[in-house]
């Protein structure tokens, strides 16, 4: 198997999709749509559990199954959605993170003045 790579699995899909007609309902209004629908889908794999039972949710193997595919259907409607808006998803996301750490940086650490003195008289 081939090395998977963003560009890649964009012109699988979009291979896919020309091959059965569908390109004009490839739209980014049907696009988004299409995403927010998948995405509530694998909202809906958690929906009534517990956070101790969500956190262990791949390691029934029907379930796992169920959120790898749900997963892939977000990921494939978001690539299809960047490829149809020209928008390079990784370089969105590097951007947003740059931005994310100048709007949130790291708190300097304070010490208490009990901490301060308990490190103090170790």
């Amino acid at each position: 198997m081939t090395e998977l790579d963003v560009q890649t699995l964009q012109r699988r899909l979009a291979a896919f999709a020309a091959a059965r007609d569908w390109e004009q309902y490839h739209t980014p209004k049907n696009l988004a749509a299409a995403l927010s629908v998948e995405a509530s889908e694998l909202v809906e794999i958690f929906q009534w559990l517990t956070p101790e039972q969500s956190a262990r949710v791949m390691e029934r193997p029907e379930t796992a199954h169920r959120v790898a595919d749900e997963v892939a259907d977000v990921l494939a409607y978001l690539l299809q959605f960047c490829e149809v808006l020209g928008i390079d998803a990784l370089s969105a996301l590097s951007e947003k993170i740059d931005r994310n750490e100048s709007r949130f940086p790291v708190p300097e650490r304070q010490e208490s003045t009990e901490t301060g003195d308990r490190h103090s008289s170790e």
